[in-house]
């Protein structure tokens, strides 16, 4: 493991969801923009159509390095405990027969949490992991802050981008961030970044969603990327997957 004191510059990704149009064009967009190391905070498959390339690609950049967690799709594949919706569990169950054994396994293996440093990274949120909560308040977003002591703490898992903080009195703000806007997670306070998603967003922006972090300046900017919408979608359908799945990557939601 690198030294948690080195500087770098972080791409993060969360809630790939089997998109290999929209996690392409991430990728190449944080490579771009100098990322030296790659975190995925878990959901790298589910609702999409391409489930082997996106864990193929997830693995290789674990060899390479990254850090990454188990989102609650990622645990459905190989879990039967998980209870979806019927579009999701539908995408589920087709997941489960393109994976390989090894893909499976990695999968399977995923931690619920990593702790590299002062930054936590975990899918849902610190205070119960396995319990897939989501940070839809500030109430939510205080309790998982207050369940660990990192300095920042990134999840994503509800598909939207925020950022939290609290003070030292254990006051709370929180602000939906704009886009190549760099925000400076100053050291008085403990930060909570949820991502919004690679590859389903549901904030009304149909881009790709991710985020990069520079650990020398404690700055954070969350990214959109424009992809192939329209191919994303017409894979989805091609492969037999509820059409809404589909539909919903064209709008946002």
């Amino acid at each position: 493991m690198m030294a948690a004191e080195e500087q770098l510059r972080l791409a993060i990704f969360a809630d790939i969801h089997a998109n290999r149009q929209a996690f392409s064009a991430c990728l190449d967009a944080a490579r771009a923009r100098g990322a030296e190391r790659m975190v995925c905070l878990g959901d790298i498959v589910g609702y999409g159509a391409d489930p082997e390339w996106a864990v193929e690609t997830v693995m290789g950049l674990v060899e390479d390095g990254a850090i990454a967690v188990v989102g609650n799709h990622d645990n459905a594949v190989v879990s039967s405990s998980e209870s979806m919706n019927a579009e999701a569990q539908a995408a589920i169950e087709w997941t489960r027969g393109r994976l390989s054994a090894p893909q499976r396994r990695f999968l399977a293996e995923l931690p619920l949490k990593h702790q590299d440093g002062d930054r936590l990274y975990v899918h849902s949120e610190a205070s119960h992991p396995a319990r897939w909560q989501y940070v839809r308040s500030t109430a939510d977003a205080a309790r998982s802050i207050e369940a660990t002591d990192a300095h920042v703490t990134f999840c994503g898992h509800i598909h939207k981008p925020a950022l939290y903080s609290m003070s030292a009195a254990a006051k709370l703000t929180s602000f939906i961030p704009t886009s190549e806007t760099p925000v400076q997670l100053l050291g008085g306070r403990r930060w909570l970044a949820v991502l919004g998603s690679v590859g389903q967003p549901r904030d009304g922006n149909p881009a790709a969603a991710y985020a990069m972090l520079d650990t020398k300046s404690q700055e954070i900017t969350f990214c959109r990327v424009p992809y192939d919408v329209v191919a994303a979608a017409d894979r989805i359908r091609a492969n037999g997957l509820p059409h809404w799945l589909a539909d919903r990557l064209l709008i946002g939601r």
